[in-house]
């Protein structure tokens, strides 16, 4: 049987982090907020609401991927988990916070 690697979970929230409304993308699963880039450690695949952490994850690192973007690295405050994410352009335009992803590509991990 094939076990299903992504769960579209579209939800808005409030940032834990910075403590912004965070609209919903409309199109994927929302997993990080657009201002701060920080995340919560809520799943082990992407929309699945699995793991048992919680913690907040920071964004510590991006990289441009010329097919995806940046890619965005988060890592757990709590348990110090890394994921990698994708930074989103939602439908109505709003994009994640360009000077920050630009900021973190020369951090390392």
């Amino acid at each position: 049987m094939e076990i299903k690697r992504f769960t579209k979970n579209d939800s808005g929230f409030i940032c834990e982090a910075c403590g912004r409304e965070v609209e919903p993308l409309g199109y994927t699963s929302r997993n990080h907020c657009p201002y701060c880039l920080a995340s919560l450690h809520l799943d082990n695949n992407p929309g699945d609401r699995a793991a048992g952490c919680g913690g907040i994850m920071d964004a510590v690192k991006s990289e441009p991927d010329p097919k995806k973007g940046f890619i965005i690295y988060h890592k757990c405050r709590k348990c110090g988990a890394v994921k990698r994410n994708r930074a989103a352009l939602d439908s109505r335009g709003q994009q994640d916070n360009m000077d920050l992803l630009i900021e973190l590509t020369s951090k390392e991990l």
